[in-house]
């Protein structure tokens, strides 16, 4: 019985190709693993953003209503600005500006008045501004800021 020994032969050079070609879909493999790493991080704070200003937007719309209801209970011309923070996440600001024909409606002196007009139809009005801002960096990595301003009758 004869022994043959092909380990040191060189039989031929396709182990040397099959290695460079293995080494190259490892690389264009890890390339494309990094790649949608980045996209997931970018995706996933991006969605963080877009919650927090839908939220925010939400939060104005009901802050208005909220002003609405409180100017309702209350005197016309009082002051009733007010700023107060939503689950310790939301800083929201309310000011009131109030919009009368006569100035003897509101008086100068309260500091409420925003405008004095002469058109009867937009006798008692009030101009309302809120801004809702997130600035918890453990939520964001920018600040996002939402303003409102609507005039309503009262």
């Amino acid at each position: 019985m004869q022994r043959k020994n092909y380990i040191l032969k060189k039989k031929n050079s396709k182990n040397a190709f099959a290695m460079i070609m293995a080494i190259a879909v490892i690389v264009v493999i890890a390339t494309i693993m990094a790649l949608s790493l980045s996209l997931t991080a970018q995706t996933t704070k991006k969605t963080a953003d877009i919650y927090l200003y839908e939220q925010s937007a939400l939060l104005a719309k009901s802050a208005v209503e909220y002003q609405l209801l409180r100017i309702a209970q209350n005197a016309p011309c009082t002051d009733l600005d007010i700023s107060f923070t939503q689950n310790d996440i939301y800083d929201i600001n309310i000011t009131s500006r109030y919009i009368y024909a006569d100035s003897g409606t509101c008086s100068a002196g309260s500091g409420t008045s925003y405008t004095t007009l002469t058109t009867p139809e937009q006798n008692g009005s009030v101009l309302i501004d809120v801004s809702v801002s997130v600035n918890d960096v453990n939520l964001t990595s920018e600040p996002v800021r939402y303003f409102r301003r609507t005039v309503q009758k009262l």
